[in-house]
């Protein structure tokens, strides 16, 4: 295992924060079933816990250890869309209360970026996604445009590829009912 990945794994296992690059911005990241953990998260994003936070998973499968039922529809979008999307789903469990949203809901992305994919296996949890930056100001496009007060709040900064621009922008969002009903949060 690449040392980059054993430190941040390292670090998320003893309930940490990690700032890291995913397959759309720099992330602020923990373990997403550790409620103090995602509290600090909160804390330092200066962001109020009543807005809820998404969850990156390493392959559809996990789906299903997090939610009541996944809607096929979920299924179908995950595998035929080419960019990067966060469906909210209703019924969320086992992850962090702290996490979900007022009706039950949680925002989950199957992440396809290598780094994220085998954090989260080696891990055999789900990681918190959230960008890095203070609550209402712009998402990072880069590492270097990331606040240092955030950088320095973390517990591990992921190295590697601090000279990228990922996609530069979050994930669309979408939110899928039992019955087929959609909403487009964010395009």
């Amino acid at each position: 295992m690449p040392d980059e990945l054993r430190s941040a794994l390292e670090v998320l296992k003893r309930k940490g924060i990690i700032l890291y690059p995913t397959d759309t911005v720099w992330g602020i990241g923990c373990d997403a079933t550790d409620e103090a953990a995602v509290d600090r998260i909160y804390a330092i994003k200066k962001r109020p816990d009543k807005k809820s936070m998404i969850i990156l998973v390493d392959h559809q499968d996990r789906l299903y250890q997090y939610m009541d039922q996944v809607p096929e529809m979920a299924l179908n979008l995950i595998r035929i869309t080419d960019k990067p999307l966060t469906i909210i789903y209703p019924g969320a469990r086992n992850i962090a209360q702290n996490l979900f949203g007022d009706d039950g809901s949680l925002g989950i992305r199957v992440v396809r970026d290598p780094f994220c994919k085998s954090l989260i296996e080696k891990l055999e949890k789900p990681i918190v996604s959230t960008s890095a930056n203070f609550s209402g100001m712009p998402w990072p496009a880069n590492f270097g445009s990331i606040d240092p007060e955030i950088v320095n709040a973390m517990d591990y900064v992921v190295a590697g590829r601090r000279h990228e621009t990922v996609t530069g922008r979050p994930s669309g969002i979408i939110k899928i009912g039992l019955n087929g009903e959609v909403q487009v949060i964010r395009e």
